[in-house]
């Protein structure tokens, strides 16, 4: 994992953040930390599929 795309990744969140929030925007993502969880479990899921290698081609699958 390159570090130096994770600050810029959490830069690009925090001052998105505080853009939404001068702007009083609500923003796109979950308020609450279930929500949080729930982003999360789904990041880790996508990579358990990726690290046991299984999966459907959705080409394939329809013949693309």
């Amino acid at each position: 994992m390159n570090l130096s795309l994770v600050v810029l990744a959490t830069m690009t969140g925090v001052f998105t953040g505080v853009a939404f929030g001068l702007l009083d925007v609500p923003i796109p993502a979950p308020p609450n930390l279930a929500g949080v969880m729930g982003i999360a479990g789904i990041l880790v899921g996508y990579r358990l599929v990726e690290h046991f290698d299984v999966g459907v081609s959705l080409h394939s699958l329809f013949g693309i």
